[in-house]
């Protein structure tokens, strides 16, 4: 496979640009100016832009008012748009911390081995623990930090925002850096490139495009969790955040249709709108990513972006950006780490180092299970534990079947759609708002039927728990169909292969790393969809299924501290356990057999 078009030598920028410089927001092959100062589009994007500076300046000023200024929710629709701000805000700041932490815990995870021993068993123990659990002990922390002004509650909500939208973006990244193509590793390596420039020039840039199908699932993780992150309680007091998931618990708890009908309203504009200006230029951006010899017959296309892309007055307020980027890479205190080559055959000392590693990882690892049992046996007690374990297999017995039926049902639908663009197009928008739909939301259509009929709460309270999972499995078909490389395609078609054997030969291999990145984050997003969907309340009707979401509710609900702690410790085993046994194997195949080399 030659290299792509993204990973070029030092000797390509001869005479001209920097040798070495970050991908480009507005560059791109299709970069077009217009050369007038004036141009329509380009002053609608400049309006466009202008507007939501505005409005987030004003969330902003509202994030350090005094917390004696909170008032108590209102479901007057005309509140919504104030409330709609609001959580947006806490939203993309959530995403922002999520980027930087996915960046750095995935890039030590994929080049440190030993690193790698920690951080990953980690990552799917902070992936299990139910957003809940996280605002149980870290709110007063954040409200410390600031306790007479709303900026300590807004750190904690978008703690618990990050908490829902930071892992499966490590999980993306980490995977993307450990299937980078071998024959792209040595071309970097034979280009020179520092440590610092092989990060941007390679690894990120093969990443991106799964990275930004992750984002935006996680922007509708977001969405899923937000009645739980804007309800805090410090200081035996509890607050509600303005924001639209306040405004949907307030319309649930007084049953009213109406309002919640104008919360769908108000979330279907603000899921257009970002997906529009944000998301939606950035896939067509991460096109330019794509590993392949044959430029692809049809591309994504966005409007916005394309305003940019023509606009003098974008190129002229982009020149300062992009003078101090092009300084910024070329840095020579940046550049002083060369790019380790990988060893095949370890030295004496350096299995020595590993095995001390080790050893210490062993000995804190033990350290740490012998202080949970000990706390377990002093505050609860071993019946609890019985308990909690019979509660994790019926929870786990779910996972299971909607991982199963999810992957039945999304895979062949992400392939169909990340093999056309222009479908994609159409359906991303479509994809965003039934992913970021709050559970919440749809229980008066489970509540009703089941108090009427007197149905198994253990069954039909089951499908909640897919809206937290499928999402995941989908968006990252879709990522890897539409990264899948065009000549790879053409190849296929020319052999003439028959409809199976075209998914087992061809497809399959090609999006296998990141199903499996998908069904990793899935099954973690429904152990912790299960603290939402095995608990349900409408008004008076209060129902509740056997498992281990609806014990750590119920225990949050109570302030019972020792039994949240067990659940919580229940639910990471059972996640890191799952993971070991089955993803793993499966995540080290896909690394050995399935790269696109």
């Amino acid at each position: 496979m030659s290299r792509p078009i993204w990973l070029k030598s030092p000797l390509a920028h001869q005479g001209s640009r920097p040798y070495f410089a970050a991908p480009s927001a507005f560059g791109g092959r299709d970069r077009v100016g217009s050369g007038k100062l004036s141009d329509p589009g380009g002053l609608a994007a400049v309006v466009l832009i202008l507007a939501v500076i505005i409005v987030l300046l004003f969330g902003i000023r509202e994030t350090f008012a005094p917390v004696s200024s909170l008032r108590a929710i209102s479901l007057d629709p005309a509140f919504l748009p104030d409330y709609a701000v609001r959580t947006v805000l806490r939203m993309l700041a959530a995403m922002m911390a999520s980027l930087v932490f996915t960046l750095v815990y995935g890039t030590l995870a994929a080049r440190s081995r030993r690193a790698e021993v920690v951080l990953i068993p980690l990552l799917d123990i902070l992936q299990s623990v139910p957003v809940l659990g996280y605002l149980s002990f870290t709110v007063a922390f954040f409200v410390k930090l600031a306790p007479h002004w709303v900026l300590g509650l807004e750190l904690a909500s978008i703690f618990a925002i990050f908490t829902s939208q930071a892992w499966n973006m490590a999980f993306s990244f980490y995977q993307s850096l450990r299937t980078i193509p071998l024959d792209l590793d040595e071309a970097s390596r034979a280009f020179g490139f520092s440590a610092w420039q092989r990060f941007w020039r390679l690894e990120f840039s093969f990443a991106v495009p799964g990275l930004v199908w992750n984002m935006m699932m996680s922007m509708s993780g977001g969405w899923f969790f937000v009645v739980a992150s804007e309800a805090i309680t410090a200081d035996k007091r509890e607050f509600a955040l303005p924001g639209i998931g306040s405004y949907v618990a307030l319309a649930i708890e007084r049953q009213d249709f109406a309002a919640i009908l104008w919360a769908i309203a108000a979330m279907t504009i603000v899921i257009v709108v970002y997906d529009q200006l944000l998301f939606r230029p950035l896939v067509v951006w991460a096109d330019r990513f794509r590993v392949e010899q044959t430029a692809a017959q049809s591309v994504p296309h966005s409007w916005f972006l394309q305003s940019l892309r023509h606009s003098h007055l974008i190129e002229i307020a982009m020149r300062p950006v992009t003078f101090c980027s092009d300084r910024l890479f070329r840095a020579p205190l940046l550049n002083l780490i060369q790019s380790a080559r990988p060893q095949f055959v370890r030295s004496r000392f350096s299995r020595l180092i590993d095995l001390i590693w080790y050893a210490i990882v062993a000995v804190v690892t033990v350290w740490a299970a012998s202080m949970i049992v000990r706390y377990v046996a002093r505050e609860v007690g071993w019946s609890d534990v019985g308990t909690v374990l019979r509660l994790g297999a019926f929870t786990l017995l779910r996972v299971i079947v909607l991982i199963v039926l999810a992957s039945l049902v999304w895979v062949p639908v992400g392939v169909a759609i990340g093999l056309r663009p222009k479908l994609a197009e159409r359906v991303q928008p479509l994809a965003q708002f039934l992913a970021a739909f709050p559970a919440n939301l749809l229980f008066p259509l489970f509540v009703i039927p089941i108090v009427r009929f007197g149905l198994n709460t253990d069954v039909w309270l089951t499908p909640l728990m897919i809206l937290g999972t499928q999402w995941y499995i989908l968006f990252n078909v879709i990522a890897g169909t539409s990264v899948f490389p065009t000549d790879f395609l053409e190849a296929a078609k020319s052999f003439h292969f028959r409809r199976w054997q075209w998914w087992r030969i061809v497809i399959l291999p090609g999006i296998f790393p990141y199903y499996i990145t998908g069904a990793i984050t899935a099954s973690g997003g429904a152990w912790n969809a299960s603290i939402v969907a095995e608990v349900v309340s409408w008004g008076q009707y209060h129902l509740y299924a056997h498992g281990l979401g609806a014990y750590i509710s119920q225990a949050t609900a109570a302030g019972d501290y020792p039994r949240i702690v067990l659940g919580i410790v229940a639910m990471s085993t059972f996640v890191v356990l799952f993971n070991r046994l089955l993803w793993r194997p499966l995540y080290g195949f896909s690394e050995r057999r399935l790269r696109l080399d």
